[in-house]
Formats: C-alpha cells, structure tokens, sequence
C-alpha cells in the first residue's frame, strides 16, 4: 500500500485549520503522512494541531520565507511515494479523496489533478465559484488554461527530477510548478473529474488587485524561466478563465 504524505503549511490559522486536520483525519485511505510547517504561530493554531494525534505526523515549527518555502520544507520532509498540498484554509470535501486519488496512480500516471470549489470565508457551504479543470491537452496552457493546484497529488520522483517550488516567484510559484512539469516535462497527468476541495475565498493571490497585477507579472516570468513562448493572448485569457467559474 503506497504511503501518501500531505504538506500543510500553517501561520496564525486557528480559525481554520481544524476543518482541514478533520477532513485530513477522517479519510479512509489508512496510509498517510502528515507533514505540518508552521512559521511560529502565536495563535491557538499549534494547540489545535495536538488535540489530533495521529501517528504518522510530523510537525516542525520554525520561521520561514514564505508558504512555498514552507511546502519545499515539507516535502524535503515527507517520504511517501505520493505527495499532495492541503492549504491551512482548505478542506477535502468527502473522506474518499485520497483513496480515489490513489486509486488513480500508475506506471502510466505520475500525477493526478481534479475539481475545486471556492467557498466563503464564514460560511464554507456557500459556494462562489467553481473551478472545473476539464481534461488536459498539450496546448492548453497556450489558451489559459490550468489546474487547481491544490488538487494536485504527483508521485515523489517528480519533484526529485524536476525540482522544487521557485520561490522568487511569488503567489505564481504554483502556476510556474504546473507549467514546468506538465507542458515542459509533459509529466502524464489524469484527470479525477470530481469536486474534492474546498479552498476559503481570500487566498495569497486573490487578496487584492494590486496582488493580481504582480501574480500576472510573475505569470509571465514562469514561461521566461522554463524557455518557454506563450502566444501573445495566453496570459489574458488565464484570469478571464476565472470569469466563467461564477457562472
């Protein structure tokens, strides 16, 4: 049975992060590794994490640089042969997650992606938008297209070929990740057509206009680094993407 390690990166998230430890604890895949980087939280937060004891965790406490910097730290962490990112604000939406997307891998497939939902703060069953990845093809990233990051589990070897999370990159670290390994790499990915997380409005890169701006910029960056061309409308079409998961 594969073991598959989740990276939790936590700040001052008393306030959410016992909805994630529940939605994590309560899967009934028996085999799973929980790694919590915690950049010295003042809050209840690490207080929360210890009424849930469970035996394959590890919990480091320490300052970082940041939350990718803190998700690097985990998986250099982990040791499972799978490994996925629950945000401290997010939460599976059934306990047959991780077993499904186990399920999945194979010799043919080194990554699995799914459906999100975004939901509001206070109220999490409220919907507000959807986010239905739809099935890869090999241009689509040149159309805006990409991924829920968050439902994104990919066999070890890939971060140990391909590398890491770039840092330098900001709130676009995840898109730059997701480019370099399935249009770079064309690391075979399938796609679990399914709404498996739930991710609270008000994210990193959703926090302001001004935030957006910078994570467009950094979007362009993330074709610079990996050599790439994008078409000249690749990067408008990517928020106006967005547009159509409130509908």
């Amino acid at each position: 049975m594969k073991l598959i390690s989740i990276i939790t990166a936590t700040f001052n998230n008393a306030s959410t992060i016992e909805d994630t430890l529940v939605s994590l604890y309560s899967q009934t895949y028996p085999n799973i590794e929980h790694i919590i980087i915690d950049n010295c939280s003042n809050d209840q937060t690490l207080d929360i994490i210890q009424k849930y004891p469970i035996k394959k965790r590890i919990i480091i406490s320490e300052k970082d640089n940041g939350l990718y910097d803190a998700i690097n730290k985990g998986i250099q962490k982990s040791s499972g042969e799978i490994i996925g990112i629950l945000h401290a604000d997010d939460f599976y939406l059934n306990n047959k997650v991780i077993e499904k997307i186990v399920d999945l891998f194979s010799q043919e497939y080194q990554g699995v992606y799914a459906n999100m939902y975004y939901v509001d703060r206070q109220n999490t069953k409220k919907i507000l938008r959807k986010w239905k990845a739809g099935n890869y093809k090999l241009n689509s990233f040149l159309y805006g297209w990409m991924p829920p990051h968050p439902t994104c589990f990919v066999t070890r070897n890939v971060y140990e070929k391909n590398g890491l999370y770039r840092t330098d990159l900001g709130t676009a670290a995840d898109y730059e990740w997701i480019l370099r390994n399935m249009y770079k790499y064309k690391v075979p990915f399938e796609y679990l057509n399914e709404y498996i997380l739930a991710m609270r409005i008000g994210g990193l890169s959703n926090q302001s206009f001004k935030s957006r701006i910078l994570a467009n910029i950094n979007d362009r960056k993330a074709w610079e680094v990996n050599q790439l061309q994008p078409y000249f409308f690749t990067l408008y079409l990517k928020p106006l993407r967005k547009v159509f998961q409130f509908l």
